[in-house]
């Protein structure tokens, strides 16, 4: 009988998925948790186990596309179609909150006085942090644009040197928005205005230390000789996320920092 031959990935029978959607369900418990008993111990358990999670899951995949060559070009393809609706749907809820910004911002409702900002929110000066913030992503955007690059010119030693620049690029943006967040003198809880600020720029950090994550283990599979010129679509897909990250940030500075101020 002729063995037929066939470009797909089927996948093998996995544990990662059953056990990170239980864990996701128990973060979110301990989330609430520590919102309202403020005790963050079930937290840390629930990350630690996510960690676990993902590493091993991560290392099969892995393993699969590196040293088992079950990544064909199809599959690949079939890879970047997901990523693009992924980074699709993303775009839609970065689209729903400023949906709500616009509602707010254009027509202010009279129980916050008909005025944008409403009366005693002191906003933040956009030409400090925001601006600062802003040029270190943009930054970081011609760094990771340096790696990609430097990946197809199997320059090893670059792609490296520039991908370890984006990260530290990423880590100290976190750094000043947690500083700008320690010195905020307004919250959530204060009206509308509080909501969305913290709404979309928290949200919008937290795809920040999500990307830098990604490029971490990107960075680690640099390292290890995971990548050649031609095959690298780990790296392509957090690019991608980075730039998406990058965009997404111009609107929030212009429309919640500069606009509103």
């Amino acid at each position: 009988m002729k063995k037929l031959f066939q470009p797909f990935h089927l996948v093998t029978l996995s544990p990662w998925p059953l056990l990170l959607s239980m864990n996701l369900l128990i973060l979110m418990f301990s989330v609430v948790n520590w919102f309202n008993n403020f005790n963050y111990y079930m937290l840390l358990f629930s990350v630690v186990l996510m960690v676990l999670c993902l590493y091993q899951w991560w290392r099969d995949v892995i393993r699969e596309s590196t040293f088992q060559g079950w990544h064909t070009k199809k599959v690949v393809l079939g890879m970047k179609i997901g990523m693009l609706l992924f980074i699709t749907s993303e775009v839609l809820f970065f689209f729903s909150i400023f949906w709500s910004y616009f509602h707010m911002f254009l027509s202010p409702s009279i129980e916050i006085g008909g005025i944008w900002p409403p009366k005693n929110i002191i906003t933040f000066n956009p030409y400090f942090i925001p601006l600062l913030n802003t040029i270190i992503l943009l930054s970081s955007g011609v760094t990771i644009t340096w790696c990609h690059y430097s990946i197809l010119l199997k320059n090893k030693k670059n792609s490296f040197f520039s991908l370890t620049l984006t990260i530290l690029l990423g880590i100290i943006f976190s750094i000043f928005q947690f500083m700008e967040y320690s010195d905020s003198s307004f919250t959530i809880s204060d009206s509308v205005y509080g909501s969305t600020f913290f709404m979309s720029t928290g949200f919008h950090g937290l795809h920040v230390i999500i990307g830098t994550m990604f490029l971490l283990v990107n960075l680690f599979r640099i390292y290890s000789n995971n990548y050649s010129n031609f095959h690298h679509f780990g790296f392509e897909a957090a690019a991608w996320y980075w730039h998406f990250v990058d965009v997404v940030w111009l609107f929030l500075y212009l429309l919640i920092y500069f606009w509103s101020s």
